[in-house]
């Protein structure tokens, strides 16, 4: 007779049985993490050799790259699908940590198999030398039937994003959570670039005249003589876009408008603190710096002076058409302009390297009358976009350089159809001071010309943020503006009067008066002004809930000054950004880092 194992036996050999099967689901759970981590940092390196062949256009090995991405991430996202897994998640203490994994493979699948590889499919079926301007239009087919497949992309990466931001991280571990929260981050980054794509491919084509003509007002702004926006505005044309053909036509300059009577309305904020000239002179569309009140104003005034309505306005400065010319090439003066600049010394070959001094400096100094300078400007602006319309250059470097132009703020887009606009009001191409594209944070720093002149191509700025310690429990910074007149120390006899404006508005010849104009958050307060370390008077202002602060300055040949104004009562916490008008310089050069005071 077999002998019965006693109680304590069994016990013995069940807790045997089960502590050898928890080891047992631990190295698997290990080894199945570390096969989930393997193929994740192997999607990871993968990502980054896809971002090197889509920038060179590869598009066969695009594919290939994201296949092998697809592979791998289906291998971690069946893995975390095991029943063993799926227990593991439940587990108090260690189960968040594996439900969190979970997630990320989850996420990780559904971006390369819902978005990735059909966005590959569609990256590869673009020509990009069909998308650009040409005599015979623009196939723009392929990037409509395009944005269906971007849009449900932007979705996915979204929907993923948004899960993986509804982890509580606080209860997982540092293995688990740092990774989460670095691939959290990516994946914002990468709902931002595909919201960006799904909506240039839903506008682009419609507002390339694919449905029907369109017309738009496109304004030259000369940094010369700055405005909040970059600079005055100068020659005008209607650029027409039917089917993707781009034909300048209409030309004139911002003096033919005239004087608007009675003046536009601009709303009694924007009035108060940059005065009717806004509504009066096309010159002076652009004292704000939000642009839709600028565009919508030069719409209404063309349309009065001229009797036609345009669709939408486009603004652009010489340093953007000198990134066009870096990709379409230069550009040949031929016409009757020659004539003007004939014995002048000025170029009759425009490109990236000297059109800009060209534009904003030769043409005052080696060009005495006003009506042959706006001719110049008219032929140039005929040529460049020519060029452009022709298709002339490198498309991808063309699309690149025009990016860069509206990244700087010196390419600007306004529509007048409402859904369109809402649409670029996202953006800050839209160049608006309140909205979607306003960042919490973000302070804005404007220069208007008090010189009646061409001085400010002279001046050179910085403008820097420094966060101060918190006052009442609120925030404090201070936007420091540093401006410089470069100009030649007898530049009142050396320069012409057109360029030093000759103390026709009060100001010394050679010297330049600029108005400075600064924005705060939402809801802040501008508390003080400082003119090279001393408290002065300022004008203090509100404009879309933000507050402004207006100080003028005057700088005589050589000399340097540095505002002060000290915002306060700002209520987001999050790290603060500053937008400045374009100017002659490089952006780099102008908006230096944010400096942190140390409190105590």
């Amino acid at each position: 007779m077999q002998k019965k194992l006693s109680p304590w036996a069994r016990f013995t050999i069940a807790a045997t049985v089960t502590v050898a099967l928890a080891l047992g689901w631990a190295v698997w759970l290990g080894v199945k993490a570390a096969a989930i981590s393997s193929d994740l940092k192997q999607v990871a390196s993968l990502a980054e050799v896809l971002k090197v062949e889509i920038s060179s256009a590869d598009s066969v090995a695009a594919s290939q790259t994201v296949m092998e991405m697809r592979e791998h991430t289906v291998a971690a996202r069946e893995i975390a699908a095991y029943p063993l897994w799926t227990l593991a998640s439940g587990l108090p203490g260690a189960g968040p940590n594996f439900s969190a994994v979970t997630e990320v493979a989850r996420a990780a699948d559904d971006i390369v198999g819902l978005a990735l590889e059909p966005l590959t499919s569609v990256y590869a079926s673009l020509d990009w030398s069909s998308l650009l301007p040409s005599n015979s239009g623009s196939d723009l087919e392929p990037l409509r039937a395009a944005a269906p497949r971007v849009s449900s992309a932007a979705y996915a990466v979204r929907a993923s994003s948004e899960r993986l931001t509804q982890i509580d991280t606080g209860r997982l571990l540092p293995q688990v959570s740092e990774p989460l929260s670095q691939t959290t981050e990516q994946l914002k980054e990468v709902t931002r670039a595909l919201t960006v794509a799904a909506d240039a491919s839903r506008l682009m084509p419609v507002m390339l005249g694919s449905d029907e003509p369109r017309e738009y007002l496109v304004v030259i702004q000369n940094n010369s003589e700055s405005r909040a926006s970059g600079g005055i505005p100068g020659a005008l044309a209607v650029l027409k876009a039917d089917a993707g053909k781009l034909t300048l036509m209409e030309q004139a300059s911002a003096g033919d408008v005239g004087v608007m009577s009675p003046v536009l309305d601009v709303g009694v904020e924007q009035q108060q603190i940059f005065t009717s000239r806004l509504g009066k002179f096309m010159q002076d569309i652009n004292l704000t710096p939000d642009f839709p009140t600028a565009a919508r104003s030069a719409q209404s005034m063309w349309e009065r002076k001229f009797g036609q309505r345009v669709d939408g306005v486009i603004s652009m400065d010489p340093i953007a058409l000198s990134y066009i010319l870096t990709a379409a090439g230069p550009v040949q003066l031929d016409g009757p302009e020659l004539s003007i600049i004939e014995g002048s010394g000025i170029s009759t070959e425009l490109t990236s390297q000297n059109v800009v001094r060209t534009l904003l400096a030769d043409v005052y100094s080696k060009i005495e009358e006003p009506e042959k300078q706006d001719a110049y400007f008219a032929a140039v602006a005929r040529e460049v976009f020519s060029a452009l319309s022709e298709g002339n250059g490198d498309a991808r470097g063309l699309v690149d350089q025009i990016v860069r132009g509206a990244e700087e703020g010196r390419v600007l887009v306004w529509s007048s159809d409402t859904a369109e606009q809402a649409v670029i009001a996202d953006y800050p191409l839209s160049g608006s001071v309140s909205g979607p594209s306003i960042s919490p944070a973000q302070f804005g720093v404007y220069f208007n010309d008090g010189t009646g002149a061409k001085m400010d191509y002279y001046v050179k700025r910085t403008v820097q943020l420094i966060k101060e310690c918190p006052r009442d429990g609120y925030e404090q910074t201070t936007v420091r503006v540093t401006s410089t007149n470069t100009a030649p120390l007898d530049a009142a006899t050396s320069l012409p009067a057109y360029v030093t404006g000759g103390g026709n508005f009060g100001v010394p010849p050679g010297s330049v008066q600029t108005n400075i104009v600064a924005y705060g958050p939402f809801q802040a307060h501008v508390e003080t002004a400082k003119l090279d370390g001393q408290k002065t008077e300022f004008a203090p202002y509100f404009h879309s809930n933000r507050p402004v602060g207006v100080l003028a300055i005057r700088l005589a040949p050589g000399e340097s000054k540095t505002v002060d104004f000290t915002f306060g009562k700002i209520v987001q916490h999050t790290e603060p950004n500053v937008v400045v008008t374009p100017t002659v310089q490089d952006v780099k050069d102008v908006t230096l880092a944010t400096e942190t005071v140390p409190c105590g």
